[in-house]
């Protein structure tokens, strides 16, 4: 099998008429080139197939053990860390948590900043971010930085000097606030910019919209749940495991209209396939938490998404978890590969690792689900995927009545689920390495005790509806993550390390046989491709953010930025460890609950992680730093 074709990108203005056209063919073109060049980083992703595999080859399994810290950065910023530079010719781009600083540093001047934006934001968006003030990164296009705010607003600014060149709010705040914000990276395609947005903890209904890159004029925009029109879904052509989804498949599956306030929302990653010109995301968990609140499959929260570019039309869905209880949002990553041989026939394929628990491998021209299974052991909620294309229950998950948090149509408090709320794995991102075929994936190995309980919607208001409280997952080796290396063909798990706590990064493949993640307690890490442990080094703090790795001067370097918080290091990026606080946050939330206020509980949706994790307060602290490390000179 091989990765996504690259000459796909490489496309010509002599197939294009209007100015317009010509324009799209420009832009793509240049960032086509820049991603296809291994010496840069030019997507958040790495490259449109989301594979976070780089060609460069100095860096080897035999050469690994001699890395050295080349310099360092500083971003002035102590919350969590997520995602990770560009890297485009002579500059790195580096971003920050809110208030979302971006710095444009020169790698032939020794790091030297060339220009700095920082917004001004309302602060009052830091509490309506569920799991810490995060930002996974910028992305690049047309000779712009694209930057998604806190406060959704959507900002380019120019490559050379980092003036604005335009800014456009992508949150609809025309009734006030409504609980909405951005943390998610864009994705430039051709001359559009795809972005999408966060909030379902706060009844927001999600979308994913698309700003025209030369103006940020708004190309179209397409929501997760409700009618047909503004899902930008054809009833008769956009398909569901091969069928017409049929009209309004949306509003039939949520009571009267609580669609309105459903979730669905886009705070994942992209891809995207040239050949079929089709874009790929999943959607967020549906509101509230509370599953007796809403009845039905919740369609399509929880789904993946397959979009034409140029029109935002879907071609198919494919809904993973329907009718979630236990918050499993589908936004994790979409990495697409070429020419798998699966079941005995050779599919182009998307292969998703959600937050439930299974690992989904489809055709990404048709939406046929080819694998889905388990990567592992210990998820419980569910038995199987169903996989016969005759049962009414194809491509349904199979859940086991012990773990569902409703019984006989009433809220029911469930211990044991697993995996905990923020999965399996969260979004931070997996690679693929072509050379041996198989996926490297972070994970967290932790279950839960769900409680849900009634809440009411108020726009701006929390409207989560349950806590959780998370721990190891019980008779296996004590830790809270695992480092797997996954055969998607087969739906198998090939090998595993163990890690004291969840896997957190993002992880990078590479040409020289070496892959590369971070933990926790910020030690960055390079194993071979058989999971043998080849170096380590510990950063200042923990990392949560994506490996990176470019070239400059002749010279391969691997670059990380490191920064504990993200869901699970919500305790420490908030000072929530010590005995009293969390003491107040429990009580917090007792009160909030006995009066029906969840006002009282900003947050609620993240803190669950907090007593799980509260052992990371001894191996690291706070902490905002870019490392980049290189071979000895």
């Amino acid at each position: 099998m091989r990765v996504l074709r690259k000459t796909a990108y490489l496309l010509t203005t002599a197939a294009f008429l209007t100015c317009g056209a010509v324009y799209t063919a420009s832009a793509n073109e240049d960032l086509a080139k820049l991603a296809a060049d291994a010496k840069n980083w030019a997507m958040p992703t790495g490259d449109y197939a989301n594979t976070r595999f780089s060609k460069l080859n100095q860096i080897t399994k035999d050469n690994v053990k001699d890395l050295q810290v080349k310099w360092t950065f500083s971003t002035g910023v102590l919350r969590g860390h997520e995602g990770g530079p560009l890297i485009i010719d002579d500059v790195m781009y580096v971003h920050t948590p809110f208030p979302n600083i971006v710095y444009a540093l020169d790698l032939n001047n020794d790091g030297k900043i060339l220009w700095k934006y920082e917004p001004k934001q309302d602060p009052n968006v830091i509490p309506i971010m569920c799991c810490d003030t995060v930002n996974r990164g910028v992305a690049y296009g047309d000779g712009k930085i694209i930057l998604n705010q806190a406060d959704t607003t959507v900002v380019a600014l120019d490559a050379k000097t980092g003036k604005v060149a335009w800014s456009v709010k992508n949150g609809d705040q025309i009734d006030g606030s409504k609980g909405e914000s951005g943390t998610a990276a864009p994705m430039v395609v051709k001359d559009k910019v795809i972005i999408g947005v966060s909030g379902a903890e706060f009844g927001v209904r999600g979308w994913t919209a698309a700003y025209n890159l030369k103006d940020g004029s708004l190309a179209w925009k397409a929501y997760s749940t409700g009618p047909d029109a503004e899902m930008l879904v054809d009833p008769e052509k956009t398909t569901h495991l091969g069928k017409p989804i049929g009209a309004d498949s949306s509003l039939k599956s949520w009571e009267g209209e609580q669609w309105k306030t459903g979730g669905g929302t886009t705070w994942g990653w992209f891809s995207y396939d040239p050949e079929l010109n089709l874009i790929y995301y999943g959607t967020g968990n549906p509101s509230t938490w509370n599953p007796v609140q809403r009845p039905g499959d919740n369609r399509w929260s929880m789904t993946i998404m397959a979009r034409d570019a140029d029109t935002g039309m879907a071609k198919w869905l494919y809904q993973m978890t329907p009718h979630d209880e236990w918050d499993y949002d589908g936004i994790n990553e979409s990495i697409l590969v070429d020419d798998m041989e699966v079941n005995g026939a050779k599919h182009d394929v998307l292969v998703h690792f959600d937050r439930n628990g299974f690992a989904y491998t489809l055709d990404r021209a048709t939406g046929e689900l080819l694998v889905a299974k388990k990567y592992d052991p210990v998820v419980n909620w569910a038995t199987e995927v169903v996989m016969d294309k005759d049962s009414d229950q194809y491509g349904r998950p199979q859940v086991v009545a012990q773990y569902s948090t409703q019984q006989n149509g009433e809220d029911t408090n469930t211990t044991g689920v697993c995996p905990a709320a923020l999965g399996t794995k969260d979004q931070q991102p997996a690679t693929y390495s072509p050379k041996t075929g198989l996926f490297y994936v972070p994970t967290n190995h932790v279950c839960m005790d769900y409680e849900p309980y009634r809440v009411s919607y108020t726009a701006g208001q929390p409207y989560v509806g349950a806590t959780v409280s998370m721990y190891p997952a019980p008779n296996s080796h004590g830790g809270m993550g695992n480092f797997i290396a996954w055969d998607a063909a087969k739906g198998e798990i090939v090998w595993s390390v163990p890690e004291q706590f969840s896997v957190w990064s993002g992880a990078l493949a590479t040409d020289g046989d070496v892959v590369f993640y971070g933990t926790l307690e910020g030690y960055i890490k390079a194993i071979d491709t058989d999971g043998k442990e080849l170096y380590k080094f510990k950063t200042p703090s923990g990392i949560i953010g994506n490996i990176t790795t470019y070239e400059h001067g002749g010279k391969q370097y691997i670059a990380v930025l490191s920064g504990v918080g993200g869901w699970a290091g919500i305790g420490l990026a908030g000072g929530l460890l010590s005995p009293d606080n969390a003491a107040a946050w429990h009580g917090a939330v007792d009160q909030g609950r006995e009066q029906g206020d969840e006002s009282q509980v900003v947050g609620t949706a993240g803190l669950g992680a907090v007593g799980g994790y509260a052992g990371l307060a001894d191996y690291t602290t706070l902490g905002g730093q870019l490392t980049v490390f290189g071979l000895p000179d």
